[in-house]
């Protein structure tokens, strides 16, 4: 499975004749390779991310259905480590297990 994640472009650079940036995923900052979207992406634009490349451009309003959508998914214990990372925010433990201690 592959898992592309939205992120907002915050930061350009060329870097030895590579277009790369910054990204922000909810708090979390990452640099990012813009080599397959560099002539469509800009500052404030929004980008899927796929292990460290952008790979596509997308409208805010993808970005935030992408961003709900694995929110959802987050309820799941295996993304549980995107909590960790700040991408999502922590799940609630449900009623039929123990709070973390």
């Amino acid at each position: 499975m592959c898992l592309g994640i939205p992120g907002k472009v915050i930061e350009i650079h060329d870097d030895g004749g590579l277009p790369m940036g910054v990204v922000d995923f909810g708090g979390v900052r990452r640099p990012v390779c813009l080599a397959y979207v560099r002539d469509d992406v800009g500052l404030g634009d929004y980008v899927i991310v796929h292990v460290g490349f952008a790979i596509s451009k997308v409208d805010e309003a993808e970005a935030a259905r992408t961003f709900e959508v694995l929110r959802e998914m987050s309820q799941h214990e295996e993304l549980d480590w995107m909590a960790e990372l700040g991408a999502v925010p922590a799940r609630a433990p449900s009623s039929t297990e123990e709070p973390a201690r």
